[in-house]
């Protein structure tokens, strides 16, 4: 197993200009109470306009109280961890068709799926990636349509799934073996439709990062 990555000292954080003036106006007012010279506000304030990173604006205010206690400087705070998986549900969806006519069509990485979303492919190809997608609605129908041609569907190990569609001198293909209703807070997409003289096949791909292989 991997080790996590490690987390960055917050010190070593790139500054904005906004967080330069906050020093900056610590420092005006220790010059305004007689904490600080004007030559020393004007070296301190060379400083601050130069700094890069938090660790380079401490030494300057840490001599300084502010409201009687030593002044905190903005430092970013730790990123919240990543939503769990199942956590998938939200958002306005970004793409309700896919078809290709004697082409392809893709759709994959991060976007949002609609309530229904509908593919179709006459004579060409479409392949759909739900391993990263968001779902608008709890529970989703996709309408997959394919006339000679092929409609390759991925989906995830964390959410659950229903294969209805209809294969007429074609085939589709359900290689999803757990199928049902979902746990509480799992999508449940349902996919449905029609493979003539053509093939629409349903695979499912794991979530973690070890282990990318889609099950056959």
């Amino acid at each position: 197993m991997s080790e996590p990555p490690a987390v960055p000292d917050p010190r070593e954080m790139r500054v904005s200009n906004d967080d330069r003036e906050r020093v900056a106006q610590v420092l005006h007012d220790a010059m305004a109470e007689g904490r600080l010279t004007v030559g020393e506000l004007e070296e301190r304030l060379d400083q601050v306009y130069a700094a890069k990173v938090f660790r380079d604006l401490e030494p300057l205010v840490r001599d300084l109280p502010v409201g009687g206690q030593a002044p905190r400087l903005p430092v970013p705070a730790t990123p919240a961890p990543a939503p769990a998986a199942a956590n998938r549900v939200g958002g306005r969806g970004t793409s309700s068709a896919a078809v290709a006519i004697l082409s392809g069509s893709v759709r994959k990485g991060v976007w949002t799926v609609p309530p229904t979303f509908t593919s179709f492919a006459l004579m060409g190809g479409v392949e759909i990636d739900l391993t990263e997608a968001r779902f608008e609605d709890a529970e989703t129908t996709i309408q997959a349509y394919a006339i000679m041609g092929g409609i390759e569907i991925t989906v995830p190990d964390d959410i659950a799934v229903q294969v209805n569609g209809i294969g007429f001198m074609g085939a589709f293909e359900n290689r999803v073996q757990n199928q049902g209703q979902p746990r509480p807070g799992t999508p449940l997409v349902k996919i449905n439709g029609l493979a003539l003289m053509g093939g629409v096949e349903v695979r499912r791909r794991k979530r973690n990062k070890d282990q990318q292989q889609i099950e056959e």
